[in-house]
Protein backbone atom coordinates (compact mmCIF):
# COMPACT_ATOMS: atom_id res chain seq x y z
CA UNK A 1 0.00 0.00 0.00
CA UNK A 2 1.30 3.37 -1.18
CA UNK A 3 1.97 5.75 1.69
CA UNK A 4 2.16 8.67 0.35
CA UNK A 5 1.84 12.47 1.82
CA UNK A 6 2.48 15.93 0.78
CA UNK A 7 5.25 17.73 2.86
CA UNK A 8 4.70 21.36 2.83
CA UNK A 9 3.93 22.89 -0.79
CA UNK A 10 5.71 21.32 -3.01
CA UNK A 11 7.81 18.38 -2.19
CA UNK A 12 5.86 14.67 -2.18
CA UNK A 13 7.00 12.14 0.18
CA UNK A 14 6.57 8.58 -0.45
CA UNK A 15 7.98 4.82 1.05
CA UNK A 16 6.63 3.12 -2.12
CA UNK A 17 7.22 2.82 -5.51
CA UNK A 18 3.88 2.04 -6.34
CA UNK A 19 1.84 5.06 -7.66
CA UNK A 20 4.33 7.74 -8.11
CA UNK A 21 4.57 11.24 -9.99
CA UNK A 22 6.12 9.89 -12.67
CA UNK A 23 8.27 9.78 -15.40
CA UNK A 24 10.94 11.08 -12.94
CA UNK A 25 14.32 12.69 -13.61
CA UNK A 26 16.42 10.56 -10.50
CA UNK A 27 19.52 12.13 -8.19
CA UNK A 28 20.32 8.60 -6.63
CA UNK A 29 22.60 8.44 -3.40
CA UNK A 30 21.95 8.53 0.22
CA UNK A 31 22.40 12.29 0.67
CA UNK A 32 22.58 12.54 4.34
CA UNK A 33 23.28 16.34 4.93
CA UNK A 34 22.43 17.40 1.68
CA UNK A 35 25.65 19.56 1.23
CA UNK A 36 27.27 21.18 -1.33
CA UNK A 37 28.64 17.63 -3.05
CA UNK A 38 24.58 16.17 -2.66
CA UNK A 39 23.45 19.51 -4.36
CA UNK A 40 25.75 19.27 -7.09
CA UNK A 41 24.41 15.73 -7.56
CA UNK A 42 21.06 17.01 -7.58
CA UNK A 43 21.29 19.82 -10.20
CA UNK A 44 21.44 17.88 -13.65
CA UNK A 45 17.58 16.76 -12.61
CA UNK A 46 15.80 19.76 -11.60
CA UNK A 47 15.53 20.75 -15.26
CA UNK A 48 15.97 17.69 -17.04
CA UNK A 49 15.93 18.13 -20.70
CA UNK A 50 14.19 21.58 -20.49
CA UNK A 51 11.06 19.22 -20.57
CA UNK A 52 9.22 20.53 -17.83
CA UNK A 53 7.46 22.67 -19.39
CA UNK A 54 3.95 20.83 -19.98
CA UNK A 55 2.06 21.01 -16.66
CA UNK A 56 2.60 23.58 -14.80
CA UNK A 57 2.44 21.97 -11.44
CA UNK A 58 1.64 18.24 -9.98
CA UNK A 59 -1.49 19.54 -9.23
CA UNK A 60 -2.68 21.24 -12.04
CA UNK A 61 -6.15 21.53 -13.14
CA UNK A 62 -8.00 18.75 -14.17
CA UNK A 63 -9.56 20.56 -16.96
CA UNK A 64 -6.13 21.65 -18.43
CA UNK A 65 -5.30 20.60 -21.76
CA UNK A 66 -2.00 18.09 -22.11
CA UNK A 67 -0.08 17.87 -24.40
CA UNK A 68 1.76 14.74 -25.90
CA UNK A 69 4.81 15.39 -24.01
CA UNK A 70 5.12 14.19 -20.14
CA UNK A 71 5.89 16.09 -17.43
CA UNK A 72 9.42 14.76 -15.39
CA UNK A 73 9.31 14.98 -12.25
CA UNK A 74 12.75 15.68 -10.42
CA UNK A 75 13.16 13.31 -8.05
CA UNK A 76 15.48 12.40 -5.01
CA UNK A 77 15.80 8.51 -4.68
CA UNK A 78 17.23 7.31 -1.15
CA UNK A 79 17.13 4.70 1.18
CA UNK A 80 15.64 3.86 4.33
CA UNK A 81 17.16 3.07 7.10
CA UNK A 82 20.60 3.99 6.08
CA UNK A 83 22.18 1.15 4.26
CA UNK A 84 24.68 1.49 7.37
CA UNK A 85 21.62 0.78 10.38
CA UNK A 86 20.72 -1.89 7.95
CA UNK A 87 23.93 -3.93 7.46
CA UNK A 88 24.86 -3.26 11.11
CA UNK A 89 21.79 -3.06 12.87
CA UNK A 90 23.04 -0.27 14.97
CA UNK A 91 20.52 3.20 14.87
CA UNK A 92 22.67 5.59 12.76
CA UNK A 93 22.31 9.70 13.43
CA UNK A 94 21.41 11.28 10.65
CA UNK A 95 22.97 15.40 9.94
CA UNK A 96 19.17 15.78 8.45
CA UNK A 97 16.56 13.59 9.90
CA UNK A 98 13.32 13.23 7.30
CA UNK A 99 11.51 16.94 7.88
CA UNK A 100 14.83 18.73 7.74
CA UNK A 101 16.15 16.59 4.46
CA UNK A 102 13.02 17.67 3.17
CA UNK A 103 12.89 21.11 3.68
CA UNK A 104 16.08 21.25 1.97
CA UNK A 105 15.08 19.48 -0.99
CA UNK A 106 12.04 21.75 -1.47
CA UNK A 107 14.58 24.91 -1.37
CA UNK A 108 16.60 23.30 -3.99
CA UNK A 109 13.45 22.93 -5.98
CA UNK A 110 13.41 18.89 -5.60
CA UNK A 111 9.77 17.83 -6.47
CA UNK A 112 9.85 14.58 -5.12
CA UNK A 113 11.58 12.32 -2.54
CA UNK A 114 11.05 8.54 -2.80
CA UNK A 115 12.30 6.19 -0.07
CA UNK A 116 13.03 3.13 -1.09
CA UNK A 117 12.66 0.23 2.07
CA UNK A 118 16.03 -0.93 2.35
CA UNK A 119 15.67 -4.29 3.42
CA UNK A 120 16.86 -7.79 2.60
CA UNK A 121 14.74 -8.18 -0.99
CA UNK A 122 16.68 -5.19 -2.08
CA UNK A 123 20.22 -5.37 -0.66
CA UNK A 124 19.67 -9.01 -2.69
CA UNK A 125 19.08 -7.05 -6.24
CA UNK A 126 21.77 -7.21 -8.67
CA UNK A 127 22.89 -4.02 -11.01
CA UNK A 128 20.84 -5.16 -13.38
CA UNK A 129 17.80 -6.01 -11.32
CA UNK A 130 17.84 -2.82 -9.27
CA UNK A 131 18.10 -1.03 -12.53
CA UNK A 132 15.01 -2.98 -14.60
CA UNK A 133 12.64 -3.40 -11.60
CA UNK A 134 13.08 -0.12 -9.56
CA UNK A 135 14.27 2.82 -12.26
CA UNK A 136 12.65 1.28 -15.35
CA UNK A 137 9.62 -0.33 -14.71
CA UNK A 138 8.57 1.64 -11.16
CA UNK A 139 10.13 4.92 -11.62
CA UNK A 140 9.79 5.28 -15.47
CA UNK A 141 13.35 7.07 -15.09
CA UNK A 142 14.20 9.27 -18.05
CA UNK A 143 17.00 10.53 -16.61
CA UNK A 144 19.97 10.39 -13.75
CA UNK A 145 22.33 11.87 -11.85
CA UNK A 146 25.11 10.44 -9.62
CA UNK A 147 28.11 10.73 -7.68
CA UNK A 148 31.51 9.63 -8.89
CA UNK A 149 31.72 7.39 -6.01
CA UNK A 150 27.92 6.03 -5.95
CA UNK A 151 27.87 1.93 -5.63
CA UNK A 152 24.56 0.22 -5.92
CA UNK A 153 23.31 -3.40 -6.20
CA UNK A 154 24.24 -6.74 -4.37
CA UNK A 155 27.39 -6.32 -2.34
CA UNK A 156 27.46 -3.11 -3.32
CA UNK A 157 28.93 -4.34 -6.83
CA UNK A 158 27.80 -1.99 -9.01
CA UNK A 159 29.58 1.38 -9.74
CA UNK A 160 29.00 4.48 -11.45
CA UNK A 161 30.29 3.63 -14.61
CA UNK A 162 28.37 0.10 -14.38
CA UNK A 163 25.23 2.39 -13.81
CA UNK A 164 25.67 4.47 -17.19
CA UNK A 165 26.18 1.32 -19.20
CA UNK A 166 23.44 -0.45 -17.64
CA UNK A 167 21.38 2.25 -18.53
CA UNK A 168 22.32 2.97 -21.72
CA UNK A 169 20.25 -0.11 -22.03
CA UNK A 170 17.33 1.36 -21.51
CA UNK A 171 18.24 5.09 -23.42
CA UNK A 172 18.54 6.62 -20.12
CA UNK A 173 21.58 9.03 -19.83
CA UNK A 174 23.11 8.90 -16.57
CA UNK A 175 25.33 12.07 -15.40
CA UNK A 176 28.49 11.31 -13.15
CA UNK A 177 29.35 14.01 -11.05
CA UNK A 178 32.89 14.54 -10.11
CA UNK A 179 33.31 14.22 -6.49
CA UNK A 180 33.60 18.21 -5.10
CA UNK A 181 36.52 19.45 -2.32
CA UNK A 182 36.57 22.38 -0.52
CA UNK A 183 39.81 24.58 -0.88
CA UNK A 184 38.84 27.10 1.71
CA UNK A 185 36.60 29.32 -1.01
CA UNK A 186 34.77 27.26 -2.89
CA UNK A 187 34.00 23.98 -3.94
CA UNK A 188 35.63 22.37 -6.69
CA UNK A 189 35.30 19.29 -8.98
CA UNK A 190 38.23 16.09 -8.18
CA UNK A 191 39.12 12.64 -9.01
CA UNK A 192 37.73 9.95 -6.89
CA UNK A 193 41.50 8.70 -6.45
CA UNK A 194 42.96 11.98 -6.09
CA UNK A 195 42.29 12.52 -2.58
CA UNK A 196 44.68 12.41 0.16
CA UNK A 197 45.00 12.72 3.85
CA UNK A 198 47.36 16.13 2.75
CA UNK A 199 45.02 17.28 0.15
CA UNK A 200 42.41 19.39 0.18
CA UNK A 201 39.47 16.71 1.87
CA UNK A 202 36.74 15.70 0.07
CA UNK A 203 33.28 17.28 0.62
CA UNK A 204 31.41 14.08 2.70
CA UNK A 205 28.64 13.37 5.13
CA UNK A 206 31.31 11.59 7.37
CA UNK A 207 33.75 14.80 6.92
CA UNK A 208 31.16 17.37 7.59
CA UNK A 209 30.15 14.74 11.14
CA UNK A 210 33.66 14.97 12.01
CA UNK A 211 34.36 18.93 11.81
CA UNK A 212 30.90 18.88 13.70
CA UNK A 213 32.25 16.46 16.48
CA UNK A 214 35.45 18.77 16.15
CA UNK A 215 33.53 21.81 17.02
CA UNK A 216 34.56 23.32 13.91
CA UNK A 217 31.46 24.65 13.04
CA UNK A 218 32.69 27.23 10.38
CA UNK A 219 34.09 24.60 7.91
CA UNK A 220 31.18 22.66 8.88
CA UNK A 221 28.84 25.14 7.42
CA UNK A 222 30.93 26.02 4.53
CA UNK A 223 31.10 22.38 3.71
CA UNK A 224 27.25 22.62 4.33
CA UNK A 225 26.54 25.64 2.09
CA UNK A 226 24.19 26.74 5.11
CA UNK A 227 24.42 26.72 8.73
CA UNK A 228 24.06 23.41 10.68
CA UNK A 229 20.46 23.33 12.17
CA UNK A 230 18.98 22.22 15.12
CA UNK A 231 15.07 21.70 14.60
CA UNK A 232 12.64 20.82 17.78
CA UNK A 233 9.84 21.77 20.37
CA UNK A 234 10.66 24.06 23.67
CA UNK A 235 9.71 21.18 26.13
CA UNK A 236 9.65 22.52 30.01
CA UNK A 237 13.05 21.39 31.68
CA UNK A 238 14.34 21.90 35.33
CA UNK A 239 14.03 25.68 34.31
CA UNK A 240 17.43 25.63 36.84
CA UNK A 241 18.47 28.71 34.51
CA UNK A 242 15.80 31.40 35.53
CA UNK A 243 17.41 30.94 39.32
CA UNK A 244 20.44 32.47 37.90
CA UNK A 245 18.84 35.08 35.77
CA UNK A 246 19.45 32.57 32.38
CA UNK A 247 15.89 31.50 31.57
CA UNK A 248 16.78 28.80 28.74
CA UNK A 249 14.66 27.24 26.36
CA UNK A 250 14.71 23.24 26.54
CA UNK A 251 14.79 21.85 22.70
CA UNK A 252 13.54 18.54 21.92
CA UNK A 253 14.86 17.19 18.98
CA UNK A 254 14.51 14.13 16.43
CA UNK A 255 15.73 10.89 18.34
CA UNK A 256 18.45 10.81 15.45
CA UNK A 257 19.66 14.01 15.43
CA UNK A 258 23.22 13.56 15.07
CA UNK A 259 24.56 16.71 17.81
CA UNK A 260 27.85 17.98 17.49
CA UNK A 261 30.69 18.48 20.23
CA UNK A 262 29.31 19.04 23.79
CA UNK A 263 29.74 22.75 24.65
CA UNK A 264 28.79 26.21 24.48
CA UNK A 265 27.39 27.53 21.05
CA UNK A 266 26.67 31.54 19.56
CA UNK A 267 23.73 30.55 17.62
CA UNK A 268 21.00 32.28 15.46
CA UNK A 269 17.23 31.33 16.65
CA UNK A 270 14.14 31.24 14.69
CA UNK A 271 10.79 30.58 15.96
CA UNK A 272 8.83 28.90 12.86
CA UNK A 273 5.64 29.28 12.82
CA UNK A 274 2.59 26.79 11.39
CA UNK A 275 1.03 29.80 9.24
CA UNK A 276 1.81 29.59 5.35
CA UNK A 277 4.04 32.91 3.81
CA UNK A 278 4.84 34.01 7.69
CA UNK A 279 8.81 34.86 7.77
CA UNK A 280 10.60 33.36 11.14
CA UNK A 281 12.10 35.61 13.42
CA UNK A 282 15.11 35.78 14.31
CA UNK A 283 16.51 36.20 17.63
CA UNK A 284 20.69 36.17 18.92
CA UNK A 285 21.97 33.78 21.75
CA UNK A 286 23.75 31.38 23.42
CA UNK A 287 23.08 27.56 23.64
CA UNK A 288 24.53 24.85 25.77
CA UNK A 289 24.90 21.31 24.19
CA UNK A 290 25.65 18.83 27.22
CA UNK A 291 25.12 16.83 30.91
CA UNK A 292 24.87 20.27 32.80
CA UNK A 293 27.71 18.62 35.37
CA UNK A 294 27.64 21.40 37.76
CA UNK A 295 24.05 20.68 38.67
CA UNK A 296 24.40 17.01 38.18
CA UNK A 297 22.52 16.37 34.69
CA UNK A 298 22.32 12.67 34.28
CA UNK A 299 21.21 12.90 30.50
CA UNK A 300 21.96 15.36 27.51
CA UNK A 301 20.16 18.52 26.99
CA UNK A 302 20.09 21.39 24.60
CA UNK A 303 19.35 24.71 25.96
CA UNK A 304 19.37 27.88 24.76
CA UNK A 305 19.64 31.25 26.23
CA UNK A 306 18.03 34.09 23.92
CA UNK A 307 19.33 37.66 24.57
CA UNK A 308 16.65 40.20 24.83
CA UNK A 309 13.80 37.95 25.11
CA UNK A 310 10.51 37.63 26.64
CA UNK A 311 7.46 35.67 26.13
CA UNK A 312 6.41 32.34 26.12
CA UNK A 313 8.07 29.42 23.68
CA UNK A 314 6.63 26.17 25.12
CA UNK A 315 5.25 24.22 22.72
CA UNK A 316 6.74 26.59 19.96
CA UNK A 317 9.09 25.03 17.13
CA UNK A 318 12.83 26.46 17.00
CA UNK A 319 15.42 26.52 14.15
CA UNK A 320 19.21 26.91 15.72
CA UNK A 321 21.76 27.95 13.47
CA UNK A 322 24.89 27.17 15.05
CA UNK A 323 27.79 30.46 13.79
CA UNK A 324 30.55 29.34 15.97
CA UNK A 325 31.79 26.88 19.08
CA UNK A 326 32.84 28.83 22.40
CA UNK A 327 34.12 26.55 24.72
CA UNK A 328 34.03 23.13 25.63
CA UNK A 329 31.60 22.00 28.68
CA UNK A 330 33.16 22.15 32.04
CA UNK A 331 32.50 21.66 35.47
CA UNK A 332 31.97 24.71 37.94
CA UNK A 333 32.33 24.67 42.05
CA UNK A 334 28.90 26.25 42.58
CA UNK A 335 26.04 28.67 40.80
CA UNK A 336 27.71 31.82 40.77
CA UNK A 337 30.66 30.77 39.48
CA UNK A 338 28.39 28.76 36.52
CA UNK A 339 26.66 32.37 36.38
CA UNK A 340 29.60 34.08 35.94
CA UNK A 341 30.92 32.14 32.91
CA UNK A 342 27.53 32.21 31.42
CA UNK A 343 27.46 36.30 31.50
CA UNK A 344 30.83 35.91 29.74
CA UNK A 345 29.27 33.40 26.97
CA UNK A 346 26.87 35.85 26.54
CA UNK A 347 29.35 38.56 25.77
CA UNK A 348 31.42 36.40 23.38
CA UNK A 349 28.50 35.18 21.48
CA UNK A 350 27.19 38.66 20.75
CA UNK A 351 30.69 40.01 19.95
CA UNK A 352 30.66 36.48 17.42
CA UNK A 353 27.17 37.36 15.95
CA UNK A 354 27.64 41.30 15.38
CA UNK A 355 30.63 40.47 13.77
CA UNK A 356 28.72 38.62 11.08
CA UNK A 357 25.70 41.00 10.53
Amino acid sequence: MLNLSQNGCSVWVASSTEGLLTPTAVALGKFDGVHLGHQRVIEPVLHPGGQLSVVSSPQSNENQQLTNQQYIYSTVVTFDPHPQEFFTGQPRSLLTPLDEKVQQLRSLGVEQLVLLPFDKELSALTPEEFVEKILVQQLQCQQISIGEDFCFGKKRIGTAKDLQLIAANYNIPVTIVPLQTYTGDSPTQSSCTSTTPNQDARISTSLIRQTLEDGDIENANLLLGRPYTLLGMVVQGQQLGRTIGFPTANLQLPKEKFLPRQGVYAVRVFTLSETANVSPSEILGVMNIGNRPTVNGASASVEVHLFDWSGDLYGKKLAIELVKFLRPEQKFPSLEALKTQIQLDCIAAKQVLSAQC
